[in-house]
Order: C-alpha cells, then sequence, then structure tokens
C-alpha cells in the first residue's frame, strides 16, 4: 500500500488488520529499490499515495504521475499477476495541474492491465470524509468538524455550492470487496453512495451537533448521511471534552435529570427516590411513558380515571422490567425498600411546558 500514512490509508490498514490481511507499506520516505523490493512480497497493490497542495505544481507529475509509473514498472517487472487498486479523483481530466496529473495516472494503470491481463480496478473518488481526516487543509468536511467542535470559527464562500461527498468507511469496504474478489474489472469504478450535500447545509448541520449538547436534542444520526456526519464530527471533539455535565434537579423526593431528546421520538431522562417517597399522581391524555427500575424495589399504582379501576405492581432492579403508563390512567411510582430507587424513564414526546399533557390526581393508597 503506498498512502499508508495519509487519512484513507489509516482507515484502510486498520481495516484490513482487523480481517486478517498482511499489508506492506511504502512511504514517502522510502527508495525506489524498497518500491521494487515490497512490490515483489505482495499479492496486491493498493496505490493510495498522491499529492494534492504541494508547494511546486512539479510534485503532482512527480507523485501522483511519476510514482504511479514506478508502481506498475516495478509490478511488471516482479514476474507475477498483481492487481492494482487506484485511488483517483473525480477531478482528473480538468485543466488543473491535479486533475492532468490524476488522469495520467489512470492511463498508467489502465495500460499496465491492457498489456498483462492483470485486473486493475480505478477508482474516481469525490470528497471523502470521516475519522483521521486533516482539517483545515483540503477537506472541508473535516475543517468544519474540527473548528465547530472546537467553537473556532469557519468560512462560508459560497453556501449554495454543492459537495459530492462519500464516507471513508464505505471506500474501506468497497476496496476490501475488490481484495475479495466482488468487484469486477471496470475501467472507472466509484464509491456508493455518494451523497450530495451544499456547504451551507453542512455547516448548519454541523452547528447542530455542537448545540445538541447545550439543547440535549439529538439530530437523526441513525442512519444515511447524517448518521455518518455526525460520526466524523464526533471524531475531532478534543478528549478534554469527551464529556459534558446535564442539570439535573432536586427536592425533598430526589433527583431528576433530563439525558436526551429527540426530534420525533421522545425524550429519556431519569430520577430517584428515597424510601416511602411517592412520585408522580397524574395522567396523561396522549403521552406515553415506559419506566424501568434500575435500582431499588418500587410499586406502581394505576387508577383508570373514569371507572376508577386500579392496578398495581412491584418491579425492582433485579428485575429489569419495563412499566408502561397509558394514557387515561392515572399513575404513581412509591419506594417500597430500604434504599434509593434509580429509575430510567423514556417519554413519547419531548416535554412541552406550554402543553405538558400531564394532570394532576391523588395519589393513591393501594
Amino acid at each position: 500500500m503506498t498512502g499508508s500514512k495519509g487519512f484513507i490509508g489509516k482507515n484502510l490498514v486498520v481495516r484490513l488488520k482487523e480481517l486478517g490481511f498482511s499489508t506492506e507499506e511504502f512511504a514517502r520516505e522510502d527508495s525506489d529499490q524498497d518500491l521494487i523490493s515490497l512490490i515483489k512480497k505482495v499479492d496486491f497493490i493498493i496505490h493510495l499515495a498522491g499529492e494534492n497542495r504541494p508547494k511546486d505544481d512539479k510534485a503532482f507529475d512527480a507523485v501522483n504521475a511519476g510514482l504511479t509509473v514506478a508502481v506498475c514498472n516495478a509490478a511488471r517487472s516482479s514476474g507475477r499477476k498483481i492487481p492494482i487498486i487506484l485511488a483517483s479523483s473525480t477531478q482528473a481530466g480538468n485543466d488543473s495541474p491535479y486533475g492532468k496529473s490524476k488522469f495520467i495516472a489512470e492511463g498508467v494503470v489502465r495500460k499496465y492491465g491492457q498489456e498483462t491481463g492483470i485486473p486493475v480496478f480505478v477508482y474516481r473518488l469525490p470528497g471523502v470524509f470521516g475519522k483521521w481526516c486533516k482539517p483545515n487543509y483540503n477537506s472541508v468536511v473535516a475543517t468544519f468538524c474540527y473548528n465547530i467542535s472546537r467553537n473556532l470559527p469557519i468560512v462560508l464562500t459560497n453556501p449554495d455550492i454543492d459537495l459530492h461527498l462519500v464516507y471513508i468507511d464505505d471506500v474501506v469496504e468497497c476496496f476490501v470487496s475488490v481484495l475479495k474478489g466482488k468487484v469486477n474489472n471496470q475501467s472507472i469504478l466509484s464509491i456508493q453512495p455518494e451523497y450530495v450535500i451544499t456547504l451551507g447545509q453542512l455547516a448548519a448541520q454541523t452547528k447542530c451537533f455542537y448545540e445538541s449538547r447545550k439543547s440535549l436534542e439529538s439530530e437523526r444520526v441513525g442512519s444515511g448521511l447524517i448518521r455518518k456526519l455526525y460520526a466524523t464530527y464526533v471524531s475531532y471533539i478534543a478528549p478534554e471534552n469527551f464529556s459534558y455535565p446535564i442539570a439535573s434537579y432536586s427536592d425533598e423526593r430526589g433527583v431528576f435529570a433530563e439525558v436526551l431528546k429527540t426530534k420525533d421520538s421522545g425524550q429519556f431522562s431519569f430520577f430517584t427516590a428515597g424510601p416511602g417517597v411517592t412520585r408522580g399522581g397524574h395522567y396523561h391524555h396522549s403521552k406515553t411513558e415506559k419506566f424501568l427500575v434500575i435500582q431499588g424495589v418500587a410499586k406502581f399504582g394505576f387508577r383508570h380515571v373514569v371507572s376508577d379501576e386500579t392496578f398495581e405492581l412491584t418491579v425492582s432492579g433485579k428485575d429489569l422490567t419495563i412499566v408502561e403508563t397509558v394514557p387515561g390512567w392515572s399513575h404513581d411510582i412509591t419506594n417500597t425498600g430500604k434504599e434509593a430507587i434509580l429509575v430510567m424513564l423514556w417519554a413519547n414526546e419531548t416535554f412541552d411546558a406550554d402543553k405538558p399533557d400531564t394532570i394532576a390526581y391523588k395519589v393513591l393508597n393501594i
């Protein structure tokens, strides 16, 4: 693997080791003879090395084109059939020195494949984002995530410009699929899924990630682009900021704290109560809740607000039993043990002080 110390290389090396692959790495400081010696040992070449922001444009030809020639020549001279993956760019073929050098590199690899009959896999990559990408360099996603997570300024030159992005884990898995023989030899390959987002949308979304610690409201981070952007954002949080405090409210009954809110699936909180203490004593018209006693012993009392029917049950932290509240039934929870109870609570909607849907009812004495 060339370019193993770069962004894609670091992620790929880690994944290959997880899967049991053995890798030989060619670094910037290695010689041409080192390249020849390494290639003689391997069964596959992954060519990631490239220049994208050199001080001198001549480096584009030296690395992007020149190193690719050296790799292909070394593969030919090895006398073995060694397939090649080339990480190219969607800029290949444009009028920039970078685009021209990448286009030349593609041609060199394709010629190697055509002359030898050995499979080659040329991937044209758009912007790649994910953990371990260098911020404030050539990735706007890395820059925004790094700066915003540290409350540093960002620059929006053109908020409406479209960004075409692929996620690092998707790139890695595509390359792994090639190594496992699951990808057919084609002239140009791409990574899927590819995402499109404007620069302004990216900035706004990243700022929402930052603000979520204060609001406790999570973005929809379970799937798709937002999931991958969130994973990337969190990877840039400084170690000293891995944790953050939340507010708690105490009274004679115990402690209550909201932990996490969602946009459309409610919120999570917890509370405590000392021995003999009762909490609740209200009902809801539409709101529903799930309680989980994690520590201690608690009795739940229910009363139907129309029929006056009652029901009770006792659970403990040893049971790990979910107790649901039902609209139209008042409910309370009483600590019947000798230690404080600790109870986790999910409500299907975030609390709205203007529309609490929480109506007081007398505490049940059952």
